[in-house]
């Protein structure tokens, strides 16, 4: 909706210049004269600017509304775009004077809005001067911003470790639209005779727009080749070929290309069949700055220490940079119960970590939150390993915990392993989003994550279980093992890989297991179902299979 406000007011500015220009060019055209009409007609300029940085696309409709032999009051539209989103239309009226030194002066204003490629919308006052010479350009502009010059851009949190604590760094930021100035001088290079429908002029200025915060002041250089008696374009069109380069600090080097073609509105009898050169540089472009110039900054900041996730579960955190995989086991079963632990960075472990005391054990993209109530997401990447070949299971979930984010791993040699193994009678246990990935070398069985007995409301859903089991053993990716009472689980989202056992099961689902509904979802790379034929529900694949 704003958009259309937009342009509903850029076009009712529009049709009242169309009106304007329409009514006095009939006036003018009524005049007896002893010529062939006015010599200045209505005209449209399509342009094309490719850009280092962005690519920007304009039409300029100018309309003259009152003229005479030397004079030409005109009306002026322009409407923007470019790719970044950002669109700016300018209404304009200008005065041009031809003097008998040859020089054309000018003077014009426009009213300017954009909306800015962060969706904001500014309006600005535009007044420029010019001198255009044969040999010589001069052109200065004034931007005044009027109404609302500041916009909020809104505030952003993000999070990081600083050892065993988690800062939340909060930044808001604001738009702002800038006054200023720019100015630029011209020559013409002497390629062409001082009458020659071609010409080629450089320009060397500079620009400055700022506030009481920002500044951007840089040097501009282009350079202009302009080309007329085009017919293949049509009779009374015209061709300008130009390139641009400018830099500043805040917005860094630029630079364009353009491609800017005329085409006229008027009858072709309405003008004169020739104009000299000063009377044809009366129709010059107007140049100016092509947008309201806004800077983006940030406004405030403010750093705070989290302690808890968004659930409201405080966090103890655990680093790899302080405590090593050898002692990870032990500083888990030292903290409180109830306790949530955030690790970070790589532990390999020489015995299982024990959940007991509803414990659990949360990496990887955790939410937090500050005691002021502003979230963020903390990334900590954390591994539980290992390779000694030696552990029954790599972590142990009693009942009561969470495990999520973590990527864990383990070789096992001779006796049966699991990478998560929840407890014969644990209940509310909740594996989420983990890779885990488990190899057998000896001659027993080897899972990714095994649920054993009687557990009840487990949820297994986002994990990547990859099993590789050694020939003639079996390799489970997913067992859910109620085989002495009833056992309920919710499944879904997960990846299954299982392979290179005698057995490979991608899920183990016993008798007195039920698999809950919304169990759906899951990736099936390698391995087949074990199902009981009593279980209740069944684990949904991609491909259209279940098991049971």
């Amino acid at each position: 909706m704003a958009g259309i406000g937009y342009w509903r007011g850029i076009g009712l500015c529009g049709l009242a210049a169309l009106s304007f220009g329409a009514l006095a060019n009939e006036q003018t055209q009524a005049q007896p004269s002893g010529d062939l009409g006015p010599k200045w007609g209505p005209h449209i300029d399509f342009e094309a600017k490719l850009g280092s940085k962005r690519n920007l696309g304009e039409a300029d409709l100018l309309l003259p509304i009152a003229q005479d032999a030397r004079t030409l009051v005109f009306s002026s539209l322009r409407g923007r775009f470019d790719d970044n989103s950002s669109l700016e239309g300018n209404f304009g009226l200008g005065v041009r004077r031809m003097l008998e030194s040859g020089w054309n002066l000018g003077a014009y204003g426009y009213f300017d809005r954009r909306r800015s490629d962060t969706g904001n919308f500014f309006n600005q006052g535009t007044l420029g001067v010019e001198a255009l010479g044969r040999d010589w350009d001069f052109r200065a502009n004034g931007y005044l911003p009027i109404g609302t010059r500041v916009r909020d851009l809104g505030e952003t949190s993000s999070a990081a470790l600083s050892g065993a604590a988690v800062q939340v760094t909060s930044t808001t930021r604001e738009e702002r639209a800038l006054k200023g100035f720019d100015a630029e001088m011209g020559w013409r290079a002497p390629l062409f005779d001082s009458e020659a429908a071609r010409q080629l002029r450089l320009y060397l200025g500079g620009y400055r727009f700022n506030d009481d915060v920002i500044k951007v002041v840089g040097p501009r250089v282009r350079a202009e080749l302009a080309m007329e008696e085009l017919p293949w374009f049509g009779k009374g069109t015209k061709l300008f070929l130009g390139a641009e380069a400018q830099d500043d600090s805040a917005r860094g080097s630029q630079t364009f290309l353009s491609v800017r073609l005329r085409i006229p509105l008027g009858k072709e009898s309405s003008a004169p069949s020739t104009l000299n050169a000063q009377e044809r540089r009366m129709t010059a472009p107007v140049m100016r700055d092509v947008d309201i110039v806004t800077q983006s900054r940030v406004s405030s900041t403010l750093t705070e220490a989290a302690t808890q996730t968004a659930g409201g579960q405080t966090i103890t955190v655990l680093n790899s940079a302080t405590t090593t995989g050898a002692a990870l086991p032990g500083a888990v079963t030292g903290l409180a119960n109830g306790s949530t632990i955030l690790l970070s960075g790589t532990f390999n472990t020489t015995a299982s970590v024990d959940l007991t005391g509803n414990k659990s054990l949360i990496a990887g993209n955790v939410t937090v939150l500050t005691p002021s109530g502003r979230t963020a997401v903390l990334s900590s990447p954390a591994t539980i390993s290992n390779s000694n070949n030696a552990l029954n299971f790599i972590i142990a979930a009693p009942g009561n915990n969470t495990i999520s984010g973590l990527t864990i791993s383990g070789t096992r040699a001779g006796g049966s392993g699991y990478g998560i193994h929840i407890n014969d009678t644990a209940g509310n246990v909740s594996i989420l989003n983990n890779t885990i990935t488990m190899t057998q070398t000896g001659n027993n069985a080897i899972l990714g994550i095994a649920a054993a007995q009687q557990n009840q409301n487990l949820t297994i859903s986002g994990n990547t279980v990859t099993v590789v089991g050694k020939a003639g053993q079996t390799a489970t990716g997913l067992g859910l093992l109620g085989t002495t009472g009833p056992a309920s689980a919710t499944v879904s989202g997960n990846t299954l890989n299982v392979s290179g056992g005698g057995n490979n099961y991608a899920v183990w689902v016993d008798n007195q297991t039920t698999i809950n509904a919304g169990s759906t979802g899951n990736v099936l790379v390698s391995g087949t179902c074990n199902g009981g034929p009593t279980a209740s529900g069944s684990v949904g694949f991609t491909n259209g299979t279940t098991c049971p």
